[in-house]
């Protein structure tokens, strides 16, 4: 009954801070994509993107350890949360602070409705453009300004990313900075799970709809045959009654 109950009170607080920190999310995504889609950024403003940043972090930082806390078996918890954890313990790694988003991602799952595929669906299609737009920010922020690079804007970046997260890859924008190598790596990845579960949700709604034939065919096939049936035993008791009229004339 306790830890029944322990783990009653961590799921009354995960839902009442699925909002809030969906909100924490896209602050984040704002503080952190202002700075380099306007590289001129005031001073004032470029540290209020930062205190907004840390505000967010924080709040994170105060979720994971709630939850932590809250949880019955601990261990579990934190093996089952590891991105989780990392968005807490790696905050000044440019790149591994857009896995705050994962919580946003995870709010889009829990609200995509009651079937399994639409819940995909909709977290497949917010994750993938969840992931270009980060990882268009994240390598515009490492390649521009370096030597040799060919992603200076957003609509390169941008480009580069729908490339490289469709396992297209034309070859003629690239990264060519350590962190922008880093971040391409990441999407590689992502587009390569993105694919995979696009693949097998499309297969699974093909053999829905091949058994959903399947069935409905086997269900008119069985009303075929009884109606055959009842006319049979019909076909049956005419011949009896007019059998057994000849057999009363005959007499």
């Amino acid at each position: 009954m306790t830890v029944m109950r322990d783990d009653a009170r961590r799921e009354r607080w995960e839902r009442a801070g699925e909002w809030p920190l969906t909100v924490a999310a896209l602050v984040f995504l704002l503080a952190y994509s202002w700075p380099i889609l306007d590289p001129g950024l005031a001073r004032t403003w470029v540290t209020v993107t930062d205190v907004l940043s840390w505000v967010a972090w924080a709040m994170f930082a105060v979720d994971y350890l709630v939850r932590l806390l809250l949880s019955t078996h601990r261990a579990r918890f934190v093996r089952r949360n590891v991105l989780d954890l990392a968005v807490v313990l790696l905050p000044l790694l440019r790149p591994l602070r857009l896995l705050r988003l994962i919580t946003l991602l995870g709010v889009l799952n829990r609200r995509a409705g009651g079937s399994l595929r639409g819940r995909v669906s909709v977290y497949v299609a917010g994750s993938a453009l969840a992931v270009m737009f980060v990882a268009s920010l994240a390598v515009l922020d490492a390649e521009r300004g370096a030597e040799g690079a060919n992603i200076t804007s957003f609509g390169d970046a941008l480009w580069w990313a729908a490339t490289t997260v469709t396992t297209v890859g034309y070859g003629d924008t690239y990264p060519v900075t350590t962190q922008g190598r880093f971040v391409a790596a990441g999407l590689m990845l992502a587009g390569i799970a993105l694919i995979g579960v696009v693949t097998a949700t499309l297969a699974s709604w093909l053999v829905d709809q091949v058994r959903e034939i399947e069935d409905t065919s086997r269900t008119a096939t069985e009303a075929d045959v009884d109606g055959l049936r009842a006319e049979i035993a019909e076909l049956r008791a005419a011949v009896e009654r007019i059998a057994d009229a000849g057999d009363v004339s005959g007499r």
